[in-house]
């Protein structure tokens, strides 16, 4: 079954892209619940944190230097952050990390 992060990432349904590359896509939160909110996932299906495997190492990090350089770039345009917030997560059924910065 496709889920909404699969249709994202296959352009069938429209999303504010921030990054992509062959294996990570980061968007801007249709509904943000801060200032600065959006979503880097991994291209490939990772349904809960325990379906993570060691091949995996690479992608996991890779999500994370994603949402660390796209905070540093500025992407949005607003003061100087210290402060972030990473939250790893299973939503539809699909892992994701988002970043939510104050």
């Amino acid at each position: 079954m496709s889920t909404i992060f699969t249709k994202i990432i296959n352009k069938e349904i429209p999303a504010d892209i921030l990054f992509e590359n062959e294996n990570v896509l980061a968007f801007r939160d249709i509904n943000p619940q801060a200032p600065i909110h959006f979503l880097v996932i991994p291209k490939k299906e990772i349904r809960t944190l325990n379906d993570i495997d060691d091949i995996d190492k690479d992608l996991i990090g890779e999500l994370f230097i994603v949402a660390k350089d796209l905070q540093k770039k500025k992407v949005f345009q607003m003061m100087d952050t210290v402060l972030y917030l990473i939250v790893m997560t299973t939503v539809h059924k699909r892992f994701i990390t988002f970043i939510c910065t104050y």
